[in-house]
């Protein structure tokens, strides 16, 4: 009986140690199967690219790649309008950048209400971005609801950093 107990333990640890190994994706930081390509590299932010104002990494930090709404809403508040015009500052003085802007609700609602609001955030964003001379074929939508929470818990702390849209940063030209 104490062998089958000390066995089972060591079989334990083995199989913990086995799942504790950083680079089992091939050095891909977890993204390697998901990602054969690389596109989205290993998750991190290029500490050089947050100085440097001509990259993904300095708009994403510096300028603020999302702003938040208020429950059941999609109108842009005094505060995001503020980030949003620092964006499209950038993104019109670097035309070669696309931007997808993602729309996201919190988990309160259905998932068809939910996807329905991330969509009119987004598309509230991107008419925005568009009226302040970013041309539309540069920027495209797409709308998660609560698919995507940054927090998940049922206070309203966790909610309010789901109501958000996302603006992401892409190199290459618009079609």
């Amino acid at each position: 009986m104490k062998f089958a107990i000390k066995a089972a333990m060591v079989l334990s640890v083995l199989a913990l140690a086995a799942c504790n190994n950083p680079d089992k994706f091939g050095g891909a930081g977890g993204m390697g199967v998901n990602d054969p390509g690389g596109m989205y590299g290993d998750g991190t932010i290029d500490q050089a690219g947050i100085s440097d104002p001509n990259s993904p990494a300095y708009f994403q930090q510096t300028i603020g790649d999302k702003i938040l709404f208020l429950v059941d809403q999609s109108t842009i508040s005094p505060d995001a309008r503020t980030i949003l015009m620092q964006q499209a500052s950038w993104l019109v003085a670097h035309p070669g950048y696309t931007a997808i802007i993602e729309g996201h609700a919190d988990e309160q609602g259905t998932r068809e209400y939910n996807l329905a609001l991330g969509a009119r955030r987004a598309n509230s964003v991107e008419q925005f971005l568009i009226s302040q001379g970013v041309s539309a074929n540069r920027l495209r939508t797409v709308s998660y609801g609560k698919e995507r929470p940054l927090a998940v818990c049922s206070t309203e702390s966790c909610y309010s950093k789901n109501r958000r849209a996302v603006t992401v940063i892409a190199q290459g030209a618009g079609a």
